[in-house]
Order: structure tokens, then C-alpha cells, then sequence
């Protein structure tokens, strides 16, 4: 159970209210603080399922942002995706209620474990933060657990644990991870994202080693990264390292792939550890289940141990997730948003059994569409098929002009809609029994492969 320390802005709070409470990474907090025992309300512009899963709790959770839900609360939590103007923001703000930003509250919770494991990179944060709390919860290890997609053996994306473990995502967007106080910091990869905020991969790698020196014991880096290497450079930490070659700490070796398993030998100075089977597609996989070996083998768990459990794990909500079948076309959903993201996931697509791979892909963020745009070209005809909806700003104004048209004009073959149902019309009736289809996108488009399983012809 959390617990609240003499100097921590909890101390005394009652009534918590979360503004954009349907969030990822506000959901987590949500429940941590409900099981902690805090009286929580919260708002959201959005029926989602997270809003429900929320109400479920108990936690009132009202649709639509005005200024008296704000009523009552001694502590409000409000994200960075809310606008400047957004009215009850700026109720919030008049009150003189104590505030704090989601990533803020995330580093008062993390100040008071003496083992907040924090898993940072550009990509594979989810997975890898959901490895390692299967293995730890399966390993009774009892942690606290805070996860930007939901994981089925914790019931959602967060937890409440009795142990000094804490296992969180470090996010990199606007430095937010900054605000963590990691003993033991897990760097998965550095690479070009969020350009608008950072403006230079060299401001990238930067921020990550100011992060990496937050932590107090321990780092777990990717030896194979040239850019994580640099950012550790010369810190005065431990250093675990991962990678794919005999010169790191941890490494896979007789690595096996088939149909949406791997399989390999944990190894650590020549010496094998433990045989490991994971059950979710691409071989990029490999490097994140060894970073979690790393941590929880360092925790206490044995490498058989880990094994073990890790077998267990099928996927986080949103990372390859299959929706199932409808009409012989298989239906499935990844988070990937950047183009390496994009990448890794559809070369593991096009390595299964099916004929022919569908990439329904919504860019996010009008900065990242315009500044990635050439890799995004790149990327996204591995698929056999591009459809694509119109760019989800989200946060940000389209000041630099740019729309999917712009994009599907450098793929070849490439097609673009403006809503979903049209989306989904299109490759229902167009994909082939024995084809994928993939939604790909941090956003929503997620309901759009709700759609295609919906969809009749």
C-alpha cells in the first residue's frame, strides 16, 4: 500500500480529481490512489472503456469538462494533453487547489519506493513495463505498478503492492520523466521523437542522460543503441547491459522463431541461464525481454524463475493485439506511432502466415507527421496495402499545414479517409480471407479495428 510521507503533497488530501481522468497514463494513478483509499472523481471529453473500467471502481467519473466538477477536491491532476482553455483547467486554476500535472503526481508516487524500477526509451516502454510486472506479480514480488496500456494479470494499467518495488514508465515527452526519483533506470533505446518539444536527437540523448542520472542504483541499458551508450557515458552508476552480442551482460543465444513465438537461451557471460519461449511476435521483442531480465533478476527473481512467468505473457492491450476474425480476415491493433515503431511491427506482420498484410495507420500529431514524413513513407509500404485517416493533432494546432494527403502522395498505392466507418467500409470489402489487418496509432484508432469486427457486408 502507498504510503504517504510527513513531506508529500498527499498528506491531508481527501478528494483527488483528475481532469482527463480517461487517459493512459492518468488511468494507473486513478487506480492506485482509489485501492490507497482516496475519495477520486474525475472528467473526461470521452466515453471510453477506461472511463467505465473507472466507474466500475466506484470512482465518479463525469463526460464533458465544466468548472463545477472541480467541487470539493483538495488536490486536482490534470495532464498535458489538456488545453490552456479548457474550462475546468481554468477553474482549477483560480481556486488556489493545490495541482499537479500527471507526470508530476507519477514523481511524488515514486519518491517512496525504495525500488522504483522506471523503463525509459522511445520505444518498447509498454511492453517491457508489462514484462516485467508479469514476472514480478507471478513471482510474488507484490509490486506497485503504473503501465500506459493495460495488462490482463493486474486488471488494467495500474496496482497498488505491499512491497518497496515500484515498476512505471518513464516517458520522455517534455521531459516528464524528470520528475521521477528511479533507483534503478532501465534504457531501452534513444531515438529521433517528440522534435517539436526537443528540437535535436543531441537534446534527445541529452535529457535522457540527465534522466539515467536521476537513477540512485542501478542502470539497465541496450548495449547495441549507440545512442543509449552515449547517453550513459562516463555516469558513475552500476551498469547492466542487453543486447545481441556475448559483449553484453544479458544476451539471446539459439534464437528460434516461428509463428508468433520466439524462442532463445538467456545468457550471461557464457554461461546459460534459462531457456525462454516468448509468446508475442518480432524479434525486436528479444531486446526488451532482456532488459526485464536484467531487472528482475536483479530483484530477486531467478532466471528460471523469470522464464517461467514470462512465458505467460501474450501482450499488453494495444501492442499486437489480435481483435480476432471476421469474415476470414484477421483483425488486429498495435500503439506503434513512430516510423521505427512501425517499422518492427510490420516486418513481425509480414513474417506470420497470413497473405496479405493491411496497415491502417492514423498519424498522430501534426510536428511528427511533418517532421518524420519521409521515414513514415518508408516505412509503412512493408505492409501490402496503406490505408490511412486524416492526422489526430491532439495537442497541437496545424500550424505547419500538413494533412495525410501530403503522406499518401509518397506511397504509391496508398488510399486516405476521413472517418473510420469509411475506413472500415473500404477494407472489409476489399481485404481477402486470410489477410490482416492492423490499426496502427496512439490515438483512437484503435475503434476503427472495432469497426472491422463489427462490420457485416
Amino acid at each position: 500500500m502507498y504510503k504517504v510521507s510527513d513531506t508529500s503533497i498527499l498528506k491531508g488530501k481527501q478528494h483527488i480529481h483528475f481532469i482527463g481522468a480517461g487517459g493512459s497514463g492518468m488511468y494507473p494513478l486513478v487506480q492506485i490512489l482509489a485501492a490507497a483509499g482516496y475519495h477520486i472523481t474525475g472528467s473526461d471529453n470521452n466515453p471510453t472503456d477506461t472511463v467505465e473500467a473507472e466507474r466500475r471502481m466506484g470512482v465518479d467519473v463525469v463526460i464533458g469538462q465544466r468548472a463545477e466538477n472541480i467541487q470539493g477536491a483538495d488536490l486536482i491532476i490534470y495532464t498535458a494533453a489538456i488545453l490552456p482553455d479548457n474550462p475546468e483547467l481554468v477553474a482549477a486554476r483560480a481556486s488556489g487547489v493545490p495541482m499537479l500535472e500527471r507526470a508530476e503526481l507519477l514523481g511524488v508516487l515514486s519518491e517512496h519506493y525504495a525500488h522504483c524500477i522506471a523503463v525509459s526509451g522511445t520505444h518498447g516502454k509498454t511492453t517491457t513495463t508489462s514484462m516485467v510486472t508479469q514476472v514480478l506479480v507471478g513471482a510474488d514480488k507484490d509490486p506497485t505498478v503504473v503501465i500506459g496500456g493495460k495488462l490482463p494479470i493486474i486488471g488494467g494499467s495500474g496496482r497498488t503492492g505491499s512491497s518497496e518495488i515500484m515498476v512505471c514508465e518513464a516517458c520522455e515527452f517534455s521531459d516528464h520523466y524528470q520528475h521521477l526519483s528511479p533507483d534503478i533506470a532501465i534504457l531501452l533505446n534513444v531515438d529521433a521523437d517528440h522534435l517539436d518539444y526537443f528540437g535535436s536527437l543531441e537534446n534527445i540523448i541529452a535529457s535522457f542522460r540527465r534522466f539515467a542520472g536521476k537513477a540512485s542504483k542501478l542502470l539497465i541499458v541496450n548495449r547495441d543503441d549507440a545512442n543509449t551508450m552515449q547517453a550513459v557515458s562516463g555516469l558513475s552508476q552500476q551498469i547492466i547491459t542487453f543486447g545481441s552480442t556475448p559483449e553484453a551482460d544479458y544476451y539471446a543465444a539459439n534464437i528460434q522463431v516461428s509463428e508468433g513465438r520466439t524462442q532463445y537461451e538467456l545468457m550471461s557471460h557464457g554461461e546459460k541461464l534459462a531457456d525462454v519461449t516468448l509468446n508475442i511476435p518480432g524479434v525486436h521483442n528479444i531486446l526488451n525481454s532482456l532488459a526485464a531480465a536484467a531487472a528482475c533478476i536483479y530483484e530477486g527473481v531467478s532466471p528460471q524463475q523469470f522464464a517461467q512467468e514470462l512465458a505467460a505473457f501474450h501482450g499488453a492491450k494495444r501492442r499486437f493485439e489480435i481483435h480476432g476474425e471476421n469474415s476470414g480476415i484477421t483483425i488486429a491493433d498495435d500503439y506503434a506511432h513512430h516510423p521505427k515503431e512501425l517499422e518492427v511491427t510490420l516486418r513481425a506482420a509480414k513474417t506470420m502466415h497470413y497473405n496479405e498484410v493491411w496497415a491502417v495507420f492514423q498519424p498522430f500529431t501534426y510536428s511528427r507527421t511533418f517532421m518524420l514524413m519521409e521515414d513514415f513513407a518508408r516505412v509503412l509500404p512493408i505492409a501490402d496495402h496503406v490505408v490511412m485517416s486524416e492526422i489526430m493533432g491532439s495537442r497541437e494546432v496545424n500550424t505547419y499545414n500538413i494533412y495525410t494527403k501530403d503522406l499518401a502522395e509518397k506511397i504509391p498505392g496508398s488510399i486516405w479517409f476521413d472517418t473510420f466507418e469509411e475506413i472500415t467500409e473500404y477494407v472489409m470489402n476489399h481485404a481477402q480471407p486470410g489477410d490482416l489487418v492492423i490499426t496502427l496509432g496512439c490515438g483512437d484508432v484503435n475503434k476503427c479495428a472495432k469497426l472491422m469486427m463489427a462490420y457485416q457486408k
